[in-house]
């Protein structure tokens, strides 16, 4: 599957346009990541742009969530297991698989940042990602009330993960999202 088939797929399932932007974040997120570890760009950028297709078919029914993303692309003759686990292992509660590869360990862990920067993009008086840094977005991290939906536990695993501090990986989930600012509307 190439980039535009996944695209094409993602729009078929996810009608919300703020959907959209959070799956082309997650995917130039994912990208940047693995060009800074020398890994496969356009499947990791596949797994990000992927990773919550089934959300709003299962956002009702959580337990559901990637699996019927495995179904949806094993019915369409997806049979990259690498690309299939790393959506299963964002979301190990529902699928039962841990984020075991540096991979899954990225996405499990650096997608989670992606609401956190557009929650500080909106913030700001114009609204826009470049009036975004890295020192506030480490304070609005540190404010549990701000962006409460993002799970801190899980961002800092990305420290664990990756093996990178922390500025540098929200330097590294910024400055990938600022490259897209257009496409986020941010």
């Amino acid at each position: 599957m190439n980039r535009e088939e996944a695209k094409e797929l993602l729009y078929q399932y996810i009608q919300s346009e703020n959907l959209r932007r959070h799956h082309l974040a997650a995917e130039a997120v994912m990208r940047a990541f693995a060009r800074k570890f020398s890994e496969d760009e356009e499947v990791w950028g596949i797994a990000g742009l992927l990773h919550d297709m089934d959300w709003e078919q299962t956002k009702d029914n959580p337990d559901n969530h990637t699996k019927v993303a495995e179904q949806i692309l094993r019915e369409r003759g997806v049979d990259d297991e690498v690309l299939i686990n790393a959506i299963k292992a964002h979301h190990p509660t529902a699928s039962g698989r841990w984020p075991e590869t540096l991979m899954e360990k990225v996405l499990y862990s650096t997608e989670e940042i992606t609401g956190l920067v557009t929650a500080s993009a909106l913030v700001q008086p114009d609204r826009k990602l470049a009036s975004v840094t890295v020192e506030s977005l480490s304070k609005k991290l540190k404010d549990k009330s701000f962006a409460k939906g993002v799970d801190r536990d899980i961002v800092a695993k990305s420290v664990e993960y990756t093996g990178l501090p922390l500025e540098e990986i929200l330097q590294i989930v910024l400055f990938a999202m600022q490259d897209i600012h257009e496409d986020l509307g941010l």
